[in-house]
């Protein structure tokens, strides 16, 4: 997973943002150990927002915040046209946790709608369209994933299918599947090439 962290060039970092446990840990997975100074992170929300799961990042952003902030946060005005105050205020959220972070970041929110296709799909069509170099997305392990395995393509018509599992496989770029194991207990981190990989916290 060395690659992870890259060197070398600034590059474009997509987290998939949800408003739940798996995303929050997916967005600490990423800052701690996968977002470099002067790389780009780009927020993606997909769909509407649900306030009734705030409580998972209310729980995540309780850290101490470091002095010597340097963080240029940006909003992307096209994509959050047309989306209540719910969406903006748990991205903003997100955009906290970034600044807490000694990140020297550009920080971009981008809020879309599916517009018919499935959500995976829409993540991957951003993904190209920006030009990401690594995904990030929560991840939650099902039984028939963990014990039994599951090879997916072409499309999520399959009832079950995981979408966080989907884009590993089908996604151009790196994608990193992230299960945060505790407050403490570490990360479970998967990739097309990487299955189970245990990282310490």
């Amino acid at each position: 997973m060395e690659a992870v962290a890259g060197t070398g060039a600034p590059r474009k970092v997509m987290v998939v943002a949800d408003p739940g446990r798996e995303s929050a840990g997916a967005l600490q997975w990423a800052l701690s150990h996968a977002v470099l100074d002067h790389d780009e992170l780009i927020l993606l929300h997909v769909g509407g927002a649900h306030n009734s799961r705030r409580n998972s990042f209310s729980t995540f952003l309780k850290r101490p915040q470091p002095s010597n902030l340097h963080v240029d946060s940006t909003t992307s005005s096209s994509s959050m046209d047309g989306h209540g105050g719910g969406d903006l205020e748990f991205l903003e959220e997100m955009r906290t946790k970034c600044e807490a972070m000694h990140l020297k970041v550009h920080v971009q929110i981008e809020s879309v709608e599916t517009d018919g296709k499935d959500k995976a799909s829409t993540i991957l069509m951003q993904a190209k369209a920006l030009s990401i170099d690594l995904l990030v997305i929560g991840q939650r392990r099902n039984f028939s994933q963990t014990f039994l395995g599951s090879k997916l393509s072409g499309s999520l018509s399959q009832k079950g299918t995981d979408t966080a599992e989907f884009l590993i496989e089908n996604s151009k770029c790196l994608c990193v599947g992230v299960q945060k194991k505790g407050q403490n207990a570490g990360y479970l981190l998967n990739t097309k090439t990487h299955r189970n990989f245990w990282l310490l916290a």
